[in-house]
């Protein structure tokens, strides 16, 4: 079985994406564990990566689907996966189907975690972490036992730049020009399936596994 998970920033797929590698027993890949993974190895594609990443710049689409295609090759996703956070553009798509078929092989189910902007919003804005060890919270669904202090450590909690609604708002804005077209993408090929990631965590779980089968 090979899935792929989309939805904005904040919508959970990658949440979804764990739940569905451990139920099915496959392997859940993230781009970002397979750059880090290639760069510490120093292999020769991490090399390659390297070389933009220090630069500030992008990673070439060619080279990240080489990155994504070299991993699935891998024995551990012979039972299949789920890529989480790739394809975010249709020439990786279509680059990402391209590499497939050579192996006679194609993707199974794009799964859609569909959440409004201003949910994701009001999401994102409601985390904190805390600025000694890391922890994070959310002052909606896990408040700490003492407002504003770590459970964990007593250090003090903060909004990360990353977490206010003016920069959750801006990364949207990307998704939804850059994303958003792979939705009609997957649903001219008819694996496309529409979950409401509105949902207790759990429940959306539970309509992934509607679709997928026990």
């Amino acid at each position: 079985m090979r899935i792929i998970m989309l939805g904005a920033p904040g919508a959970g797929k990658g949440t979804q994406a764990i739940k569905i590698a451990e139920k099915y027993a496959i392997s859940h890949i993230s781009t970002g564990d397979i750059f880090r993974a290639n760069i510490k190895n120093e292999t020769e594609l991490g090399q390659k990566a390297k070389t933009y990443i220090d630069q500030g710049l992008l990673v070439p689409d060619e080279l990240v689907v080489d990155l994504v295609v070299d991993r699935v090759n891998k024995a551990d996703c012979e039972n299949g996966y789920v890529l989480d956070g790739f394809p975010r553009t249709i020439p990786q798509a279509e680059a990402l189907d391209e590499a497939l078929a050579k192996r006679d092989e194609a993707i199974d189910y794009a799964i859609n975690v569909e959440v409004p902007d201003e949910n994701i919003v009001r999401r994102m804005s409601g985390r904190r972490a805390c600025v000694e060890c890391g922890a994070t919270y959310h002052v909606v669904y896990a408040p700490t036992k003492k407002e504003n202090v770590c459970d964990t450590c007593q250090g003090t909690l903060m909004l990360r730049d990353d977490d206010k609604p003016e920069t959750v708002q801006k990364r949207l804005n990307v998704y939804h020009e850059q994303t958003q077209p792979l939705i009609n993408y997957y649903t001219t090929k008819g694996n496309l399936v529409e979950v409401d990631g509105t949902m207790d965590i759990e429940d959306v779980f539970g309509k992934i596994v509607e679709v997928l089968g026990e």
